[in-house]
């Protein structure tokens, strides 16, 4: 997994993440990993996570206040 920096320099929630070609798995405070994927979560919401992810920007706040489906 990529480690998540936060670019804000706030700490965040996410510690890490891995983008696939329909998913993205996070890892909250270096313990629990959740899977996001298209079906679960929808095409948009996954491709908004991995973009937040790779800009290191939000990624911890939008999952808070979407509340995505994961598997």
């Amino acid at each position: 997994m990529t480690p998540y920096k936060s670019k804000s320099g706030k700490p965040s929630g996410v510690t890490a993440y891995e983008t696939g070609g329909n998913f993205i798995k996070v890892e909250f405070n270096h313990a629990q990993v959740y899977t996001y994927s298209y079906r679960s979560a929808g095409r948009q919401m996954v491709e908004e996570m991995k973009t937040r992810a790779l800009a290191g920007q939000g990624l911890s706040t939008f999952i808070s206040q979407n509340d995505p489906g994961y598997v």
